[in-house]
């Protein structure tokens, strides 16, 4: 298999992951009822781990010391910018949230180039601004001043960009799977342990819905498990850059799933976003390769 096929179908499979996410969007919104946030992630994050674990179980048993340190290095990332997402989105709009979320779509090739002297070309820098315009125009509605929500949602940002060039990092040398794993185990543990500070005793009522139930089997094992599965995977072939750039569009799926599940309009501006998110991965993968080749 050519290695042009190869780096195609990681962006394919990155791709995928956004269609997941952002469908999950009606599950989590339909959810918030009867579990609190931070329980959710426990619980999805839980089904993850015990379903990878008991898959995957040969990898645990054969995991390296260095597997375990860089899947934990990655598990604090991906923890932080649940946690700060979470707490950010009960100061600010969703649509905010969205928005500054995705900021890691700028980050990750100067946070990367500032590390490992990779600077960025220009394609990619217009295609990072071209989806970070059509975020916000997909995102962004009324006040756009910034409050502490915000400003914990930047934060949540800049943990999925190194969370980002951290899979990117590792994954080449250790085994995808097993830092998977690692990072989904952390993060359940974690949210078990702060659950109780930020949303007090458990849901007991909420989990025994069955709604519920199936919603976090969605989460757990499709949104998490088969989706981070993907994302370690897929990071190995692909530039830290353009995998930032094709998961920001999760905004464009969720839109869609709002569309299609909770009746939800789309403006015209809600296209034009998702035209802009279109030519920006237009430009990130092909450089403009067909317009010079007609020239």
């Amino acid at each position: 298999m050519s290695k042009k096929l190869v780096t195609f179908l990681a962006s394919a499979g990155l791709l995928f992951i956004t269609v997941i996410w952002g469908f999950a969007f009606v599950v989590v919104k339909s959810s918030l009822d009867l579990i609190p946030p931070v329980w959710m992630l426990a619980f999805r994050f839980s089904v993850a781990g015990i379903a990878l674990s008991l898959i995957f179980i040969k990898k645990l048993i054969h995991m390296t010391k260095a597997e375990l340190v860089h899947g934990l290095l990655i598990g604090v990332t991906l923890f932080l910018a649940y946690l700060f997402q979470t707490i950010g989105c009960n100061y600010t709009t969703a649509g905010k949230n969205a928005f500054l979320t995705t900021v890691y779509v700028i980050l990750v090739p100067f946070i990367n180039w500032g590390l490992v002297k990779t600077k960025p070309d220009g394609y990619t820098v217009v295609a990072a601004v071209f989806s970070l315009v059509g975020i916000g125009l997909l995102s962004l509605r009324g006040d756009l001043t910034m409050n502490i929500g915000d400003v914990l949602t930047l934060v949540c940002g800049l943990c999925y960009a190194l969370q980002i060039i951290a899979i990117a990092r590792y994954s080449r040398g250790d085994d995808p799977i097993t830092l998977c794993i690692v990072q989904i185990l952390f993060t359940a543990a974690c949210s078990w342990a702060t659950a109780p500070l930020f949303d007090g005793a458990f849901p007991a009522a909420g989990v025994q819905n069955p709604e519920i139930i199936g919603g976090m089997l969605y989460l757990g094992l499709g949104s998490t498990a088969l989706a981070f599965i993907l994302q370690n995977v897929c990071q190995k072939y692909t530039p830290p850059s353009t995998a930032a750039l094709l998961m920001s569009f999760e905004s464009v799926f969720g839109a869609l799933s709002g569309v299609l599940f909770l009746a939800e309009v789309m403006d015209g501006r809600s296209l034009l976003g998702c035209v802009l998110m279109f030519l920006a991965v237009v430009i990130s993968e092909t450089k403009l390769e067909f317009l010079r080749r007609k020239k």
